[in-house]
């Protein structure tokens, strides 16, 4: 399963939009939040939005793992390809009822997100990615565009840099003030920042905080199938595996991978 035809897509799609009226239900009621172990928050929506992604993902594909931030598959086989979720990316943001929020379902192959769905719950839209098949954004209205080609910023133009808004740091400073060429920056929330990027609406976001595999996934094949990359600190693409550390190195998202750049720390 090291690839996703289009009505899978359709399909992964449906589930993260049933996931999204799940978390907009909530986000419209006078909700509470907990603390997790890690002292990330955690609020109702985080997990009926789970159980409609796993119900979802074990009906349409069974025995295939699923690897959420809020579950993990008890029974399914662990040795080939699985599911990474996020289903509610930007708790932080959902908190403070920002809109900056998205379902995160990914795909992973071989170590590589091969497929990939954001959605953006309070405003509609949705990203979604797949090898072959490219990647494209619906609007609200239903209407899908493909986005290919980006290419970072034009001759003479400002560089767009993103960062996380709940996430500022030291070192992303000290990045910013190693560039050699004007800027601009502007936070943002949750996995949008791939997607943002994707569509041409920013160049580059350097992360150096915290992510961890669920959070970047699905983003990653968004921006990757629309012709971007995400680069670790050694220039090699992000991958993915139950083998692996959950929490991610520090990596950087560009519109071009040849775009040219300060090192991450």
């Amino acid at each position: 399963m090291n690839s996703l035809t289009a009505r899978d897509m359709q399909a992964l799609c449906a589930i993260a939009k049933a996931a999204g009226r799940e978390i907009m239900a909530v986000y419209a009621s006078d909700f509470a939040a907990w603390s997790k172990a890690d002292a990330s928050p955690l609020t109702e929506a985080d997990l009926r939005a789970d159980a409609v992604i796993r119900k979802g993902l074990e009906g349409a594909y069974p025995g295939v793992f699923i690897l959420s931030e809020e579950s993990v598959s008890p029974d399914a086989d662990r040795g080939g390809d699985f599911f990474l979720v996020d289903p509610l990316d930007g708790t932080r943001e959902f908190l403070k009822r920002n809109g900056e929020f998205t379902v995160n379902i990914a795909l992973v192959s071989g170590g590589r997100p091969v497929a990939g769905v954001v959605l953006a719950p309070a405003t509609g839209e949705v990203f979604f990615a797949a090898q072959g098949l490219g990647t494209w954004q619906e609007t609200a209205d239903g209407a899908s565009v493909s986005l290919f080609n980006i290419s970072g910023p034009a001759p003479g133009a400002a560089l767009r840099v993103l960062g996380s808004r709940s996430h500022a740091s030291e070192a992303l400073s000290r990045w910013l003030a190693q560039l050699e060429v004007e800027h601009t920056f502007v936070a943002a929330g949750s996995s949008l920042k791939f997607c943002r990027i994707a569509q041409g609406q920013a160049d580059i976001y350097p992360r150096h905080g915290p992510t961890c595999q669920w959070d970047t996934a699905a983003g990653q094949a968004v921006l990757e199938h629309a012709g971007g990359a995400v680069l670790d600190a050694q220039g090699q693409p992000l991958t993915y595996g139950l083998d692996r550390p959950i929490l991610n190195p520090h990596f950087i998202a560009l519109a071009n991978a040849s775009m040219k750049h300060p090192p991450l720390e």
